[in-house]
């Protein structure tokens, strides 16, 4: 199992879990933040919070999925504030746009690395509340306030911060993800335009072409614009 902070190119686009410590059956994290999710984990027990991942490591394949779903219709996308986008009236890069402010191109997640996870509290939901991993349950009105004041006062001690504190024009706030900076800042340098590029080429990504030809500007607005700390 790799522990170490390079990836792989394969690991690196989402095409190898080598570097992944499975927690169950359908969640893992990169093997190198264990032991901080872990200890931080327990910390948030400790104040009665039951700290649960609802998305780790996600796969190359996976990302493709929902993206190519959301690209055909098959799967609701949102704006910004929240509001269903009618896609039959966008352009392809308009429709492009729209599905990055919410999901990140197949290659381009930071799922992928194993360092970023959603993360959510399950004993602050009501009784037959589902999960929705959506922004207003972690508003001051719901179900997760706690754990996001908790997040907010004590996960940079664990080495975890939050890459979309806020929407910067790029991807939107997600106040559910966390990132392990000690490992993520040194693998997301290794990402470049000239590899993700060559795995979009390589993919049977909807709206491939308008991809490759604006991926300079994806790269800039929704890949490296992120919460620079």
């Amino acid at each position: 199992m790799n522990c170490s902070s390079n990836l792989s190119t394969a690991q690196l686009l989402g095409q190898d879990d080598g570097h992944i410590h499975w927690l169950g059956e359908k969640t893992g994290i990169h093997q190198g933040m264990l032991t901080s999710y872990q200890q931080m984990q327990l910390a948030a027990k400790q104040d009665g919070i039951e700290l649960t991942i609802a998305s780790g490591w996600r796969g190359f394949e996976r990302q493709l999925n929902i993206w190519n779903n959301k690209f055909l219709a098959k799967t609701v996308i949102k704006s910004i504030d929240g509001k269903i986008v009618d896609i039959t009236q966008l352009t392809e890069l308009e429709k492009v746009n729209a599905i990055l402010t919410f999901s990140a191109l197949p290659g381009a997640s930071r799922h992928h690395w194993g360092t970023d996870i959603d993360v959510f509290a399950p004993n602050l939901l009501a009784e037959q509340q589902e999960l929705q991993l959506e922004p207003w349950e972690y508003l001051e009105s719901g179900p997760f306030a706690l754990l996001s004041h908790w997040l907010k006062e004590h996960s940079q001690s664990f080495g975890f911060y939050f890459p979309y504190d806020c929407y910067r024009g790029g991807v939107a706030h997600e106040p559910w993800h966390l990132s392990y900076a000690p490992l993520a800042d040194i693998i997301e340098q290794q990402l470049n335009v000239k590899l993700l590029t060559n795995a979009i080429t390589t993919a049977d990504v909807k709206g491939k072409n308008t991809i490759i030809n604006h991926i300079d500007e994806i790269y800039q607005n929704y890949i490296i614009n992120i919460n620079q700390r």
